[in-house]
């Protein structure tokens, strides 16, 4: 089964409490369809952030562009982050331990 992600990179600011609305906007995320999972990364080393999500299909990776700019919109301004860009990808291996 082939997978999709949208991967977007944030630059943090001494603000940004990214545990703050994290129940609320990954709850907006996953309600999209064909939306399978999402994951928050901070850098331990610097100010970055990413928000990985992963998708069903293309169809469903396209079908959310919209509602996911308007939900990075309010992240950017909730948590006092910059956007440094967004990039799709096709999830071309993945493996799980669990």
């Amino acid at each position: 089964m082939t997978m999709y992600a949208r991967i977007s990179t944030f630059t943090t600011s001494p603000d940004t409490d990214l545990h703050a609305n994290e129940n609320a906007t990954m709850l907006r995320v996953l309600a999209n369809p064909g939306c399978r999972g999402m994951y928050f990364l901070r850098g331990t080393e610097n100010n970055t952030a990413l928000a990985i999500t992963l998708w069903d299909s293309e169809d469903s990776l396209a079908g959310s562009r919209e509602a996911s700019d308007t939900i990075r919109a309010d992240t950017i301004v909730e948590q006092h982050l910059t956007i440094v860009g967004v990039e799709e990808f096709e999830v071309t291996t993945s493996t799980f331990i669990g």
